[in-house]
């Protein structure tokens, strides 16, 4: 039986490994892929009537470590210099505003349920109604990132921004509301001081936490890393603190050293070393987020019940609840300036939703917020989101195209648009992509040394060769006219004149 267990885990992380590469080619997002994988599993042991143990407690604890690491890996993407601030910005706005006007509407639809259709159960609370929409509201940066793979450049950074920030926000959110039972000014100033307290916290655990990294000099290094930054976020979350802020703040530390280290106070710990650790780290966070990711997604497509699935009861709800989701995103992304196509899609609903539910106390759920609606839209949001991005036609920029622009531009503007695409002032692609962008540039500058040269040559060899001609000519010139040529003239002349005159005398 352990062996058979083994061989299944291996198969499967192999397939979800095959359905990531193969998503930039079918567009189709991984994720709908392991959720059908985790389901056909579940149907193939009821066929074969495999004896499966309880998995339900698994989803809970797979979904606050995918959580974590996915939050971390997405903070460390994030590049906040003043050039990245308009971005950041508008990413801000269009993951808070949405978020807001949702759950409000969504609170309110509930609440007006409870009072003329509820089942008496549970008395109507619009707070209650509230903790119930706000995660339907939050964009799944686990299934939003990997999706934006064949996006252009700016727009899978607006995605990377939105989402990470969306996942942020609104466990704040919901934090703020599940932990207060009467909202006012009081709880508010509250909820501000906790986040003073855990802004001071991060602080200090992200420099301890860098100077571990840096100075730790045995082989195991970065499990340890990551268990003291998982201990430390379940330790704020039993003291009732936003602890997602620490995860954000210590990926943005590690992210964006080369802003930070020229903080004067920062430059006492001498963290030099921290940028070669800081890519290893990223790279192995890389891969554990993938494991955990496709772990989460292949539980839950296993968990799900196929006759609630198809319950026609919540299916009106959600049909609703989705298309209000892309009304409410098509208005914002318009209002902002920020283009729509195809960005209008990316708003899945995922990882941070199931975990939010499963957050909810049972005196607080409400009858119409289930895990059969949850399911129902999570995975209608997708597929609108893999339709809609099956149409897109849009194309990263080309290396011809970026070289022509650069061309166009002046000496200085060239080399601030080479930084900013990549590769000088750190935009932070993982470290393959870079190699492979520097190689390229590196042929084309060794090509186009070659030709320079060629032209440069023949262009001397025509020069040489004209200027030899004219001094030639220039010295024959020279000899003609010169005083010398004209003495031997006359000598000659002389001689002439005197055979002339010996002729008579003889």
């Amino acid at each position: 039986m352990t062996n058979t267990f083994i061989i299944a885990f291996c198969v499967l992380i192999i397939v979800a490994y095959i359905f990531d590469l193969t998503t930039s080619k079918t567009k189709i997002p991984s994720v709908i892929l392991l959720l059908i994988l985790g389901w056909g599993l579940h149907q193939i042991t009821d066929v074969f009537k495999i004896n499966v143990p309880n998995l339900d407690g698994l989803l809970p604890f797979l979904g606050t470590i995918g959580l974590i690491v996915i939050v971390l890996e997405g903070s460390l993407e994030l590049e906040f210099n003043k050039s990245k601030l308009p971005m950041i910005k508008k990413s801000i706005i269009v993951a808070l505003i949405p978020m807001m006007v949702l759950g409000f509407i969504l609170a309110g639809a509930f609440y007006y349920y409870q009072i003329h259709y509820g089942s008496g159960y549970v008395d109507p609370d619009f707070r209650k109604a509230l903790i119930g929409a706000i995660p339907l509201t939050v964009i799944s940066s686990a299934i939003a990132i990997p999706s934006a793979v064949n996006l252009g450049k700016k727009n899978k950074e607006f995605v990377t921004y939105e989402s990470s920030l969306s996942d942020i926000l609104g466990v704040l959110f919901f934090d703020f509301v599940f932990r207060n039972t009467v909202i006012d000014f009081d709880s508010l100033w509250v909820f501000l001081l906790q986040l003073l307290i855990i802004a001071v916290v991060s602080f200090i655990a992200t420099i301890g936490l860098s100077y571990l990294l840096a100075r730790i000099n045995h082989q195991i290094k970065f499990i340890p890393i990551i268990i003291l930054v998982i201990l430390i976020y379940t330790i704020s979350k039993i003291y009732h603190l936003p602890a997602l802020i620490f995860i954000m703040l210590f990926g943005l530390f590690l992210g964006n050293l080369e802003e930070i280290k020229r903080i004067k106070f920062i430059q006492k710990f001498k963290l030099n070393k921290l940028e070669h650790e800081v890519t290893k780290f990223h790279e192995i966070l890389r891969e554990g987020t993938f494991l955990v990711r496709v772990m989460f997604f292949l539980l839950f497509g296993f968990l799900i019940n196929t006759e609630e699935l198809l319950d026609l009861d919540t299916f009106y709800w959600t049909l609703g609840i989705v298309g209000l989701i892309f009304l409410i995103r098509f208005v914002q992304l318009k209002i902002s300036k920020v283009p729509v196509m195809p960005l209008m899609f990316v708003a899945p609903r995922g990882l941070i939703t199931i975990l939010l539910f499963l957050y909810i106390a049972p005196e607080d759920n409400i009858d119409i917020v289930s895990e059969t609606l949850i399911t129902q839209v999570i995975l209608l949001s997708v597929v609108v989101m893999m339709i809609g991005l099956m149409f897109n036609k849009e194309k990263d920029e080309t290396f011809f195209t970026r070289i022509k622009e650069k061309m166009s531009m002046g000496s200085s503007d060239a080399s601030i648009s080479l930084d900013s695409d990549g590769e000088v002032t750190g935009e932070k692609t993982d470290k393959v992509a870079t190699d492979k962008k520097q190689d390229e540039l590196l042929e084309n500058a060794h090509q186009a040394e070659e030709i320079v040269k060629d032209k440069i040559a023949s262009e001397i060899g025509s020069v040489v060769n004209e200027t030899e001609e004219e001094s030639v000519e220039s010295q024959n010139i020279e000899k003609e006219d010169s005083p010398l040529n004209e003495t031997d003239n006359d000598l000659e002349n002389d001689s002439d004149s005197d055979e002339d005159i010996d002729e008579p005398k003889k």
